[in-house]
Parts: C-alpha cells; structure tokens; sequence
C-alpha cells in the first residue's frame, strides 16, 4: 500500500460505522481516524443521492484534514414506503435523531403492513478520495436485501440493524456475528470492491 494511504480520514462520527469500517479496511493497513478530530464542522448532504451526498462528505474530510479520504452514504429502503427513508436513513425522524428515534418511526409507518410487503435493502455507496479535489475518485456500492421486523430484535450493530432481518441466516442484522455481517453486509460489499480497486495491480 503507497504510504499516502496510510492514515485515512473516515467522514462519520459514528464510532460503531468506524469500527465496522476499520475492521473491513483492515486488509490494507489502512489506519482510519475520524473526521471529528479534525473539525466539529459537520459537512452538509443536502443531495438527492447515496453517491453526491458520499462525495460531498468525502471531500470536506479530505479538505480539513488533509489526508485521503473515505465516505460512505448509506440507508435502508424500504418497498412498502416506496424507498422511504432513503438518503435520509440517519434524520428520518429529526436533524438530531437517536437510532431508536429513527425506529420507532419506521415501526410506526408500518404498523398493520403484512410480511409480505416488508422487504427492503440497505443501500451503500463508498467512496475514496486521495485529496480533496481528486477528480477521479474510487466508487464502489453494495446492496443488502431482507425485510423489517415488527420488533427490535439483538444488541449488536447500529441503526436499523435490530429491524432488519436477514432471511438466509433467520436473524436481525443486530443479532449477527460482528464477523459474518462484515462478509455479507451493504457496507462490507462496498469495502470489498474499494479494496479491489486499491490493490496493487
């Protein structure tokens, strides 16, 4: 790996997404640290999609850091609510939403939708930048498909991860290994082919 990358700015707050994230970067000796060390300055994501909105939070990393940069806009869709929450997944229910803010109000607009009109995906998009006005930056997306629960169900993972289920291993997402989600999930799907495109050819 080119030493370039060895510190990489990852543009979240979030501490679960960044060791989720650090676990899956691992492979290349990639050292993540946080956007929060080097601003309290959130960057805006007022687009209306997954992959300007990872842009936008990738170069505004890379710009006040001054190292490359990783983002990911990520979110969960739903069929019955035709997409819904979307790009919007962390402030479905507020700019300061909690993650049980957010579902107990996707509980809600399904309250009374049957089994099977429950299906959803989550949704990711990653992209790396190598400085803030890199105009070729690496893009990579996975898609991860189950239905919503009726319940919270595990303790693990963040966000909607107690809602969704995940039919092929007959659990939520919170209640998977750490291990296995990081093979099989939205997120990990995209750190893979990030890390195709990284590696030395």
């Amino acid at each position: 790996m080119p030493s370039p990358f060895h510190d990489v700015v990852l543009a979240s707050r979030n501490t679960g997404k960044l060791a989720e994230m650090q676990a899956l970067l691992d492979p290349l000796g990639l050292r993540l640290r946080p956007v929060a060390e080097f601003t309290a300055e959130a960057a805006d994501e007022p687009a209306p999609s997954f992959v300007e909105n990872a842009l936008l939070k990738a170069r505004h990393a890379a710009r006040v850091s001054g190292l490359p940069a990783i983002a990911d806009d990520s979110g969960l869709e739903v069929e019955a609510l035709a997409g819904v929450p979307g790009v919007r997944s962390a402030r479905y229910a507020g700019p300061a939403a909690s993650d049980a803010d957010n579902n107990a109000l996707l509980l809600r607009a399904l309250a009374g939708i049957p089994e099977d009109r429950r299906g959803a995906r989550f949704v990711c998009v990653m992209v790396l930048l190598r400085h803030a006005d890199d105009p070729v930056p690496l893009i990579a997306q996975g898609i991860w498909r189950g239905r919503i629960l009726d319940a919270p169900r595990g303790n693990r993972g963040f966000g909607y991860d107690p809602l969704f289920f995940v039919p092929e291993y007959g659990c939520s997402a919170a209640e998977l290994d750490p291990a296995v989600k990081n093979r099989i999930s939205h997120r990990a799907q995209a750190a893979a082919q990030l890390l195709a495109q990284l590696r030395p050819r």
